[in-house]
């Protein structure tokens, strides 16, 4: 599967809301849904209607928004689940049941014959209920299951010839790429259908886990802005797309309204209340910030020397920092002709010097060498 094929599931309606600091109003998800939708998300997936009667009435309100994005609901492998859901409109179905020996046991109680024949009953009764319906089927803690027990649940739900989708679940943040990349391969070779890729964030995997998904064959990804969800969340929005823009930039632009990103983290944050990390992909306030001299040099001549991103994608701008001891005369230059100061080479390296040993001595802020960069300018200097 290229890799310029893919579809993003936006589950910040569903895993999203499972955030300990979430608790969203309708009008908060309309504006999220309908911020999603003009990022270009091809999906949006939303909590089961069964969650709480809001949650029945937020996904109806969603659905009847006209959004370009499909709307999707998670459900619980139970035909009731399915019938409610199929009441709101959606335009398809998730449904997921657990398949490892933990979730066999302490969960649903259900052996894999047990949940074989439970799929098979509810999902073709779906489709005869929706014949135009997506439909989606998936493990959940895929990766703690054994292989052969989710061969045998992916072979017998493929061989019904009703869903459109796989999914595949890291619930708990364990898998790594190349066991991402064996089961999605393995998927790929054996059945018909798309295959989803759904990954916690527990161990620091979930982008390169999503990543390695696509290269493997997988169609769709599941993603939520700044990650958020269930503990400590599954696979961002920011991140993902940091990922795909290094490697396709131009495909990456294509698809999505990259510069309404930054607004939809701040709304997001806002809403759960958190602030954006420092080193959030693309968003973080030193995303773009270089510091070294060595570096600061080389940004000022070509900013790609040492950004994989261009910050102006993203609606950013980068930002050369030079109130340190670590800084460069280039930048310190730079930062003259900024200010429209006339100071030539032999002076603004004299000014660097100044500023690293003062920086020796206490912290110094950009207004600090701005200061001296006039009083330079004006040939008062010590």
């Amino acid at each position: 599967m290229p890799l310029d094929r893919y579809f993003i599931i936006e589950s910040t309606l569903r895993e999203g809301e499972q955030f300990v600091g979430a608790q969203f109003t309708r009008e908060q998800k309309i504006r999220i849904a309908q911020a999603l939708d003009e990022f270009g998300v091809e999906y949006l997936e939303l909590t089961s209607p069964l969650a709480s009667p809001a949650s029945l009435a937020d996904l109806k309100t969603i659905v009847g928004l006209g959004l370009r994005a499909r709307i999707l609901t998670h459900i619980r492998c139970h035909k009731d689940d399915a019938a409610v859901a199929l009441e709101t409109g959606v335009d398809g179905i998730d449904v997921v049941i657990g398949t490892s020996s933990q979730l066999r046991r302490f969960s649903h109680g259900k052996s894999i014959d047990e949940i074989i024949d439970l799929a098979s009953e509810v999902l073709t009764w779906i489709r005869s209920q929706a014949p135009d319906i997506e439909l989606r089927f998936s493990t959940e803690d895929s990766f703690r299951s054994e292989e052969k027990d989710l061969l045998r649940v992916y072979l017998a739900v493929d061989r019904l010839g009703v869903v459109n989708r796989l999914g595949i679940a890291d619930t708990v943040g364990i898998a790594t790429p190349s066991q991402v990349a064996r089961l999605v391969g393995t998927l790929r070779r054996l059945t018909h259908c798309d295959i989803e890729f759904h990954g916690h964030n527990d161990s620091g995997c979930a982008v390169a886990n999503a990543f390695m998904a696509l290269e493997a064959g997988a169609t769709h990804i599941d993603t939520s802005v700044l990650g958020i969800g269930e503990r400590n969340g599954i696979t961002s929005l920011g991140g993902f797309i940091a990922r795909m823009a290094t490697y396709d930039r131009a495909a990456t632009r294509a698809k999505y309204r990259l510069e309404r990103l930054r607004d939809i983290e701040l709304m997001v944050a806002d809403m759960v209340g958190v602030d954006i990390p420092f080193n959030n992909c693309i968003t973080g306030f030193s995303a773009f910030t270089h510091k070294a001299g060595i570096h600061a040099k080389a940004i000022l001549n070509a900013p790609e020397t040492y950004e994989a991103l261009d910050p102006t994608d993203f609606g950013l701008t980068r930002y050369i920092s030079i109130a340190h001891r670590l800084t460069g005369w280039n930048a310190v230059k730079a930062r003259a002709e900024q200010l429209g100061l006339q100071l030539d080479d032999d002076r603004v390296k004299a000014l660097t010097r100044h500023i690293k040993a003062l920086a020796d001595e206490k912290p110094l802020a950009l207004d600090d060498v701005d200061e001296m960069l006039r009083m330079w300018a004006n040939g008062h200097h010590g």
